[in-house]
Order: C-alpha cells, then structure tokens, then sequence
C-alpha cells in the first residue's frame, strides 16, 4: 500500500472548496463574522496569498493524517513494520483478500465525520471556551471541520 499523492491533494482542495461555500455570505459567513467579531475593516489587511497558501498545506498535512484513520490497511501495514516486502507469506494473502476492503468513500467519509466530532469539535470548542467565544462560534467552524473531514476522508478512503 503506498501513498496517494493525488488523493491528498484533493482532499486538501476540497477543504478549500468546502469553505469558500460554507464561510460565504449566504451560507454561514456573515453569522460567523459576527459570532467571530470580525469585520470587513480587519479582513482588508490580510495578505490572502498567504492565508490560501498555508491552509492548503494545513489541509494537506489533515488529508495525510486522515489516511490512517479511514483506511484500515494502513494498519496491517504497521503491524509488519512498514515494509510488506520483510512480511510473512501470510501477510500477502492477507491483503489478497482484504487489501480493498472497506475501501469506498463513504467508509472514509463515515471515518472523516467520527475525527471531526471527535477530533476538531474538542479542540475548536476548547479554543473558543478560552477566547471567550460563544456556541455559535464553535458550531459554524466545528460544523465545517466535521463536514470537510467527513469529504476528506471520503477522498482519501475511497480514491485507489
């Protein structure tokens, strides 16, 4: 089992994607601009460049991470050390027959949407708790999270 670059990198653009639906005016941007005590006055100074540039890498470096949550293989893989070449003949027949299962984007979207409940929701609300935000706050950017990941893992699991 090796490493889907391109898998990765959709599933990175997809968080883009996601947000730039979920984050607009019409959907949960203004609430969250509110929720967040952000203005159009401090969204002008940003350098966007940057911004866009480093949630992808943020986004990518999730996709990658994702992988060892949604495809379970990944973890038959650890259990002989990395290298399927040093395993044992009954490694083989062992991903032979199981090697794509459970391997579909629904799987990995079901997987996407259990780390962002489980995962994200902790750690935004946590954050938010401490910058004195309120429930709204955490729901609009957690929501996002859980249904980015659930997308991601769909990608990343389902993509072979």
């Amino acid at each position: 089992m090796e490493i889907n670059f391109l898998s990765l990198l959709a599933a990175a653009v997809s968080a883009l994607i996601i947000g730039a639906i979920w984050y607009n005016p019409k959907v949960f941007g203004t609430a969250w601009m509110k929720a967040a005590d952000m203005t159009e006055e401090k969204m002008q100074g940003a350098n966007m460049a940057k911004i866009f540039i480093l949630a992808f890498i943020f986004a990518f470096l999730l996709a990658f991470a994702l992988q060892f949550l949604t495809i379970h293989q990944t973890g038959a893989l650890g259990m002989v050390g990395g290298d399927p070449s040093l395993a044992k003949p009954s490694f083989e027949a062992f991903m032979a027959d199981y090697g794509t299962a459970f391997r579909t984007f629904k799987h990995g979207a079901l997987h996407g949407t259990i780390a962002g409940i489980f995962i994200a929701l902790p750690i935004l609300g946590t954050n938010a708790l401490f910058e004195r935000k309120g429930a709204k706050y955490i729901f609009i950017n957690a929501g996002y999270w859980i249904v980015t990941m659930a997308i991601m893992g769909g990608i990343v699991c389902g993509w072979q």
